[in-house]
């Protein structure tokens, strides 16, 4: 989806001319008449989507100063680029005082608008990552700050929210690389635990001769080269947050000791004569079944259920392709802030869509390596196709149309482009040829008759792999006209486009 521009002018025909030529730089165009108007826009659910204003200064009511000062009240500040027919240098002044970004003089150089806008939300981009980084490490990172544009990112926020209001103990389950730490890291700064000690333990990286010693500390003298007191993690984390990665991977021994400091909130010094008292919050990470893992007395059951109070699956990255071009945008601007290179604005939409088509089994962490390897080998002030020569290889064979290198439109950081029409990865057809999308009934039927083939016809696993009881089944057979027994023997693939 393209970035947002929301423009506030009082007058019909500069709304209407404006609107037409930011639509064919490509951008998404909302407008308000008004400051009020604007502001009641902010503050609903399409708000959000804006990524930045073209504001007049001048209008009846509320004007663009005060528009300006209530979105600072607020919070509700964007990019902005005031629009003023009196360039008198008090005025401006006045206006990036107010919390404007940049100005244009009227009537409106659109060349100079829309390198006015590619530069407000490249900067903003680049601002907003430096701010997370640094919320990181104040430990006041939150929930706010996650990419969340795509319903199963959305829940699994959501649930973290409720977490967030309590002190329950969290299990994050997800793949490698799908991000469990960084939500960790924003439960812990949106709880009132914020801004105190978050201690991050990797538990499949514990060395066994030490682990008990990390986790639970020593006392001088507890066994050879323990040459002083330490504390541990579990005491590191008094008052703060206890974040255990791969806690799957725990020893036996050490699963007992962790059980009673959930139990207890006392932990048991290696080489002590007493037990120490610690207030920590736990939350647990892990990419493994730990039913199974219970299941085969890997793990304690009765730790299980202790860790297991509130469990929140984060998806895979192929289950949230909504996000890729929002995290794509963030990984440029930080990634290149970090690395100096500050000419690199963008990247190419064929170079977007190969990534949005790509399966990433790597999650999130693989997104970012490849973001990195291509800011690295790009020449240019954007990045291509030819940056991500693992991943167009890979998407090469599936979607032969992307491997060509197209001169392609150009999006600039903190903008998400419009996905072209291509197929996507997978099993189910979601574009019909037109590369329009095929409607709900066409892609319902398709998972039916998938299912039944899938199943070799057995119904009640059928009804149970689609999630529906068998009288619904029966009904949606009867529905689409679809031959049980035939479609038991149909070849696995789908049906064609209609």
């Amino acid at each position: 989806m393209n970035a947002t521009v929301l423009i506030v002018d009082d007058e019909p025909a500069q709304r209407r001319l404006l609107e037409s030529h930011l639509g064919k730089m490509g951008y998404r165009v909302l407008v308000a008449s008004d400051g009020e108007e604007a502001i009641h826009l902010l503050q609903s659910e399409k708000g959000r989507e804006v990524t930045a204003l073209v504001l007049d200064l001048i209008m009846p009511g509320l004007d663009g100063m005060g528009t300006l000062g209530r979105m600072k009240e607020l919070g509700l500040q964007r990019p902005t680029i005031v629009q003023t027919a009196k360039a008198g240098i008090d005025t401006v002044v006045s206006a990036m005082r107010a919390g404007a970004t940049d100005f244009c003089v009227k009537p409106v150089s659109f060349e100079r608008l829309k390198i006015s806008l590619a530069n407000a939300i490249k900067l903003d981009a680049m601002e907003h990552a430096v701010r997370k980084v640094e919320r990181s490490k104040a430990g006041t990172f939150s929930l706010s700050d996650m990419i969340a544009n795509s319903p199963a990112m959305e829940q699994a926020l959501s649930l973290g929210k409720r977490a967030a209001a309590s002190t329950i103990p969290v299990l994050i389950e997800g793949e490698s690389g799908t991000g469990k730490e960084v939500l960790a890291r924003a439960i812990h700064g949106a709880g009132d635990r914020s801004g105190k000690p978050l201690v991050t333990v990797n538990c499949g990286a514990l060395p066994e001769t030490l682990a008990e010693s990390i986790l639970f500390g020593h006392e001088k003298g507890a066994f050879t080269g323990a040459t002083s007191s330490h504390v541990g993690k579990f005491k590191e984390a008094d008052g703060g947050t206890l974040f255990l990665d791969e806690v799957g991977e725990l020893s036996p021994e050490l699963q007992v000791k962790l059980l009673r400091a959930i139990q207890e909130g006392e932990i048991d010094p290696v080489g002590g004569r007493s037990t120490v008292k610690t207030d920590f919050r736990l939350i647990s990470a892990t990419n493994r079944d730990m039913i199974d893992l219970v299941t085969q007395g890997g793990f304690r059951e009765d730790l299980f259920y202790r860790i297991n109070v509130f469990p929140i699956r984060l998806p895979a990255l192929r289950r949230r392709k909504e996000d890729i071009a929002a995290l794509v945008s963030h990984f440029i601007a930080s990634l290149c802030l970090e690395q100096g290179r500050r000419n690199i604005t963008g990247i190419r939409s064929d170079a977007l869509n190969m990534l949005a088509a790509y399966d990433w089994p790597g999650n999130i962490r693989q997104l970012e390596n490849a973001i990195f390897r291509a800011i690295v080998l790009c020449d240019g002030d954007e990045l291509t196709i030819g940056d991500f020569p693992q991943i167009a290889q890979a998407t090469a064979t599936a979607i032969p149309e992307i491997a060509e290198r197209r001169s392609g439109e150009r999006i600039d950081v903190g903008q998400a482009p419009p996905l072209e029409a291509q197929q996507p990865l997978g099993t189910l057809h979601m574009l019909a040829q037109s590369g329009k999308p095929r409607s709900l009934a066409q892609i319902e039927e398709d998972a039916v008759r998938f299912a039944i083939s899938h199943h070799k016809g057995r119904m009640t696993a059928v009804a149970r792999s689609l999630g529906i009881g068998r009288s619904t089944l029966y009904r949606k057979l009867k529905e689409y006209d679809i031959d049980a027994e035939d479609a038991a023997v149909a070849d696995s693939a789908l049906v064609s486009d209609s």
